[in-house]
């Protein structure tokens, strides 16, 4: 093999090798500095896109791993650099499509579905929801993120095992932070410290959803699930008008008292022109350990409830979609980080969010309470 040769081997072998976080061969992010050929001796120069990249270790392992095949080359010496601004801009224009800042699902183009998880009010189990569903979706195959949209509340991070993970940013760009094959961005992964509060008013709030949504990479996603802050205020305001399209699923527990709170949530998503998807009730009636007899720990019927009071709202079926029993391996599950559906896969919890999941994956056919975009 001719010395062009070899160097043509050389880049196309590195077109192979694929950023562990961006998701994109290194050749086409403009990473590949430099390749030169000389007696055997291959050396090869890679641009990081930031200095101290996490993924530096992954990327000379998979760099070299990838050159060492070439025939001709007896050694490579492999040397890391860093991108300048302006080809770090290049990069950002990359991942944005060639355009400028923008939230990629509020495009008509968008294939992906967002979904948001709401509730009238806090501890209905809303955020372990969010986790078990997103990582039942990812096992089946998915391309799933979270957007921990509870600023104030934040706990995805918890319950998906990412205590104290940080993103990889690229400027005003940054990358979701991953595990169990779900992507995930919180507030509290840009705090100093896990500890501080949040104390942001209300316009401010709109403009966090905002920079979360458009600075994150997030790639090609099948499914986005947001972890909705509970009640009628800002969030829910504003996820409505970033993202038109996004549907909702309304969290409450069995107590009829708290349907009359799930309603809430429900109201402002249909004044918001948001198509529900259904009802989800957690906490719901569990076998007794001793007896094997069902407890109804927290009441029962509430479920049945909000589905009848959003139905008549809407003016056509908001069904009940799953009841998912109380269960303490799922909340140990969150504590630990580890969510029911791999940690226990055969509890009737677990069961519970595939189910779950198989009628949320199937779309009704029914267009009513969803705007067209019809122009006239």
């Amino acid at each position: 093999m001719s010395h062009e040769a070899t160097i043509a081997a050389a880049h196309s072998a590195l077109a192979t090798v694929i950023d562990p976080e961006l998701h994109r061969p290194l050749t086409e992010l403009g990473m590949v500095d430099t390749v030169e050929f000389n007696k055997g001796r291959l050396y090869v120069k890679i641009l990081l896109t930031i200095s101290g990249c996490p993924m530096r270790d992954r990327l000379q392992k998979d760099v070299m791993s990838a050159v060492s095949v070439i025939p001709e080359v007896s050694a490579v010496d492999l040397e890391f650099g860093v991108m300048n601004e302006v080809q770090r801009d290049a990069v950002k224009k990359l991942l944005h499509g060639g355009r400028e800042k923008f939230i990629p699902f509020a495009q008509p183009d968008s294939l992906t579905r967002v979904l948001g998880i709401a509730s009238g009010k806090g501890g209905v189990g809303k955020s372990s929801i969010t986790a078990n569903l997103a990582v039942a979706a990812a096992a089946r195959g998915l391309k799933v993120g979270i957007l921990d949209a509870d600023v104030y509340g934040h706990s995805i991070p918890r319950l998906m095992g990412m205590l104290g993970q940080r993103p990889t940013a690229i400027d005003q760009t940054f990358i979701p932070v991953e595990n169990y094959g779900v992507k995930v961005v919180s507030m509290e992964m840009f705090k100093p410290e896990r500890a501080d509060a949040i104390a942001y008013r209300g316009p401010l709030l709109h403009r966090v959803l905002e920079q979360l949504l458009s600075d994150a990479y997030w790639g090609d996603l099948d499914l986005l699930l947001l972890d909705l802050p509970p009640g009628t205020g800002d969030i829910a305001i504003s996820l409505g008008q970033l993202i038109p399209a996004s549907e909702i699923v309304v969290v409450t527990t069995p107590q009829v008292a708290a349907a009359e709170v799930a309603e809430r949530a429900g109201r402002i998503a249909h004044q918001m022109k948001q198509h529900l998807l259904g009802v989800i009730e957690n906490m719901s009636d569990t076998p007794c350990p001793h007896c094997g007899e069902s407890i109804s720990i927290f009441g029962s019927g509430g479920g049945e409830e909000t589905s009848v009071r959003l139905s008549a709202l809407v003016g056509a079926p908001v069904p009940l979609l799953v009841k998912i029993p109380f269960a303490s391996a799922l909340r140990e599950g969150g504590d630990n980080g580890l969510p029911i559906v791999l940690g226990e896969p055969d509890s009737p919890a677990a069961a519970a969010f595939n189910q779950l999941l198989d009628k949320l994956l199937v779309r009704s056919k029914s267009i009513v309470g969803v705007p067209l975009t019809l122009h006239t």
